[in-house]
């Protein structure tokens, strides 16, 4: 669809063009503070909690995800920057989030580290931990190396015990319900864990779900016998209803979600913001939103939606600036609830959306490394700002094609090197298996070669 056509249906012309243009201006006037424009402290008693059943803890809806670190580049290469995550969890904390959640997988394998040195400068009664048993590769399917990532998390985290253990992406790959049973069947693993829970080494346990439907509907049929005490699922005001159709092999968060709900199973949120792609939307539903909320951020409509369904017990977000955190304390320092009408807002917003689709890439990095070094997460992140900002290059025919053109090439070089870019792909589909999205990205990868190629060539 071209951009003429979607303004047209949209239903906007030219005053969205306008408001387009002023939304891009807002946008980089704020910088990383995504649009939001209010300004002011920000209450540090003010946190809405959601109570655990089963424990009774009172978790904060904000909760804080340790997947996307601050980084700095030092002597080893790029490392953590340990002094800005103390500075993110001190403020964290002190404005009332208390429900930290990472991995053994996460940030190259150290964050869990960097996260239990800055949680260990608070009281252990402060804080939530949660953790996962992220047994991806084949080598560590064996019962025997499972408990050793387990029990390495206790050491890294600096702690005696977890509030929240997951199994970590059931459903992911290419055959789901084989490594579902692999990882965590077969080896003895989840009875482990049950063992582990009975002994207050892990306080709730539960399961992230990706992928293959079968499983999740698999593990939440043998409830009775795991007792599930909470489940993360991806919830956003995207994939409340389009989520199979981005990709057939994903599941609709409102099916999932209502899943839970009717076995009273807590749910905690993860890709609120879809890997950050619904706070960089399209210029045009930027103005759509703004035109409602002029001071939120494009962000805040994504927390509040996943925070107004009561199931939520947290929503995680990936904080990697000071920026990113205020704007999130902003929305759930109160949470405001979202009306009906409101939620009917989104809902027509994502419909409109998916009539200008990007690649369904959140950035989590799960596809790197490539072993032919091209920089997948770069390649699908450079060509979804170039679709939300209205600048893909559609016919030689139009009055700004050369201009466009140059600029998407010339954008392309600067963001990713010639070396790693997507002509280099020879389709081996390593990156498939381990993609949470469940993106062909051999396929998206070709389309955008062809499309750059197509450009260099003129032939559009």
């Amino acid at each position: 669809m071209s951009r003429r056509e979607f303004l047209k249906r949209m239903g906007l012309g030219t005053a969205a063009v306008a408001g387009g243009a002023l939304a891009a201006s807002c946008r980089k006037q704020a910088g990383l503070r995504a649009e939001g424009t209010e300004t002011g402290p920000i209450p540090t008693d003010k946190m809405t909690y959601r109570e655990n059943p089963k424990t009774h803890d009172k978790v904060s809806i904000l909760g804080y995800g340790c997947m996307r670190w601050p980084t700095l580049t030092g002597d080893k290469g790029e490392e953590i920057d340990q002094e800005a995550v103390n500075r993110l969890v001190d403020t964290a904390i002190a404005h009332g989030v208390n429900y930290f959640d990472t991995s053994p997988a996460y940030c190259k394998g150290l964050s869990e580290r960097a996260t239990g040195i800055a949680l260990s400068r608070h009281p252990r009664d402060k804080y939530f931990i949660a953790t996962k048993l992220s047994n991806f590769a084949p080598s560590t399917w064996s019962h025997r190396a499972s408990v050793k990532m387990y029990h390495n998390s206790f050491k890294e985290l600096q702690t005696d015990h977890i509030d929240y253990m997951l199994l970590h992406a059931i459903g992911m790959g290419e055959d789901g319900m084989k490594e579902f049973e692999e990882r965590y069947i077969h080896n003895g693993m989840l009875k482990f864990l049950m063992k582990e829970r009975e002994a207050g080494r892990i306080r709730n346990l539960g399961f992230s779900y990706h992928g293959d439907i079968a499983v999740f509907d698999r593990a939440l049929a043998e409830h009775d016998k795991y007792q599930w005490d909470f489940v993360q699922i991806q919830l956003n005001y995207l994939d409340w209803k389009h989520a199979k159709e981005i990709n057939p092999r994903n599941t609709n968060a409102e099916y999932l979600y209502g899943e839970l709900e009717k076995r009273g199973i807590p749910a905690v949120i993860m890709e609120p913001l879809l890997g950050g792609r619904l706070s960089k939307v399209h210029d045009h539903i930027v103005a759509r939103l703004k035109q409602r909320e002029p001071e939120k951020s494009v962000a805040s409509w994504a927390f509040r939606f996943a925070g107004t369904h009561p199931g939520v017990l947290t929503v995680l977000s990936g904080m990697t600036y000071m920026e990113h955190l205020e704007d999130n304390l902003r929305s759930y320092c109160p949470l405001q609830p979202l009306t009906e009408e409101e939620m009917e807002f989104l809902y027509e917003t994502a419909d409109l959306m998916m009539r200008y689709p990007t690649v369904p890439c959140n950035d989590c990095k799960y596809c790197m490394p490539c072993p032919y070094g091209i920089d997948i997460p770069s390649i699908l992140t450079y060509y979804n700002k170039c679709v939300n900002e209205g600048n893909l290059p559609e016919s030689s025919q139009d009055e700004n094609y050369r201009k466009a053109r140059r600029a998407f090439l010339v954008g392309y070089d600067r963001a990713v090197p010639a070396l790693r870019q997507a002509d280099h792909c020879i389709g081996c589909r390593r990156c498939v298996t381990h993609c949470p999205q469940n993106i062909d990205i051999p396929l998206e990868l070709e389309r955008i070669d062809r499309f750059a190629e197509d450009l260099k060539q003129g032939r559009l």
